[in-house]
């Protein structure tokens, strides 16, 4: 297809830029278009595996990315209560070794400014700020985006990269229903030097628990450490992670637990709230030359730690979907073929381990050495992880 007209991408998240410099770097021309007055660092962590980390190397962001991530030896288990310690498996050097790339953590916001850089590298006025799509139109000639302030954009189609809350996908298909799951996520980020020394490790935990679990790992080298806390509650249905909360109410959630995880929550600078809610995978994203990427094709729960790397492989097959097929719509169906069933099994594989990281085995610490053996016993975890950490949105057929 032409490059002369840009492809129009709703949205400058993750998903939306890695989408951008995809497309970019063959040869299209792109119009992101942003709500936001401005691009600010938010968000905490995220955990980059190999597939996601393919994906970002094919766009040239490996040596900035070192610069900033932290890539740990491994990720393991520990029981709430005892703080008993299983190896989930390892990283480091066997994730170059079994899948090609590493595993990595990162802040979102240095993840997200690498990825604005790069693209307004290639295109300074790439990234049009402040404009709130209110709607759009198609014909057989390209797509016709309008905003708030009276701005319209043109292109040859139209990518919703605009998160869980999409007008773009609210407008091909509806409100997507959603449900409220009963949990409660907490984050928030710790300087290190906080921390005793047995916190420190750079490694990758998750603790499990009857009604609950945590997750904290290291990021910027070490400098911080990124917790994430996920309650069974009823009472806060905001989905907004940028509510704040308070620490005495995050240590009420998890009132009981090891004193490491104690420690953990009274060193948290400042601790956000927001309620996970559950969506099931959508049939279909595209309709003529419109379609959807990351959040707003395939919200997910976080317990698979994918959500990221999804929308970066969407990004990648995107840009190899528009490239290799002579019409934009015929690729945005491609595209939508080569994604559907890999993201909805990744979004149901994570509504899985919601049950496994809170079963109520866990409750007492034999009955939770049952369990932790059984469930995480090492070819279920293979089985689990392997055909998510294999996949490589370089290479496979679009």
């Amino acid at each position: 297809m032409s490059n002369r007209s840009p492809i129009l991408i709703a949205g400058a998240g993750i998903g939306g830029l890695s989408a951008a410099l995809a497309l970019m770097r063959k040869g299209f021309r792109v119009a992101v278009i942003e709500q936001a007055r401005e691009l600010a660092e938010l968000g905490a962590g995220v955990q980059i595996s190999a597939n996601g980390a393919q994906a970002l190397f094919s766009l040239g962001l490996e040596s900035a990315l070192q610069k900033v991530w932290c890539e740990p030896a491994g990720k393991e288990i520990r029981l709430w209560s005892t703080g008993e310690t299983w190896k989930l498996f390892d990283l480091g050097a066997l994730s170059r070794q079994r899948y090609g790339a590493p595993y990595f953590m990162i802040h979102r916001g240095d993840l997200h400014r690498i990825l604005r850089e790069a693209v307004q590298a290639l295109s300074p006025d790439a990234i049009a700020l402040n404009a709130r799509v209110t709607g759009f139109a198609q014909d057989a000639n390209g797509v016709t985006v309008t905003c708030e302030d009276g701005r319209s954009f043109t292109g040859a189609a139209l990518i919703g990269a605009d998160g869980v809350h999409s007008r773009i996908r609210d407008a091909l298909f509806g409100e997507m229903p959603a449900r409220f799951t009963g949990l409660l996520a907490w984050r928030g980020l710790i300087p290190m030097e906080r921390l005793p020394e047995r916190l420190r490790r750079l490694v990758g935990t998750n603790w499990v628990g009857p009604g609950g679990h945590v997750v904290h790992y290291p990021l910027r080298s070490g400098a911080l450490m990124n917790f994430v806390g996920t309650a069974e509650r009823d009472d806060w249905r905001v989905e907004s992670w940028t509510e704040r909360g308070t620490t005495e109410e995050l240590l009420a959630d998890f009132r009981g637990w090891n004193e490491d995880v104690q420690t953990l929550i009274r060193n948290i600078e400042t601790p956000f709230k927001w309620a996970l809610l559950g969506r099931e995978p959508l049939e279909r994203w595209t309709v003529g030359r419109v379609t959807l990427l990351g959040d707003a094709a395939h919200p997910t729960l976080p317990m698979m730690a994918q959500g990221a790397n999804m929308a970066i492989e969407d990004g990648v097959i995107l840009a190899r979907c528009l490239a290799a097929y002579g019409d934009a719509a015929a690729a945005l169906q491609a595209y939508e073929a080569a994604r559907r069933e890999r993201t909805a099994r990744l979004v149901r594989a994570a509504n899985d381990n919601a049950g496994r990281f809170h079963n109520p085995a866990l409750g007492d610490a034999q009955g939770a050495a049952r369990y932790v053996d059984t469930e995480w016993q090492e070819d279920k975890v293979k089985q689990r992880y392997d055909w998510v950490f294999e996949y490589d949105p370089v290479k496979v057929p679009v």
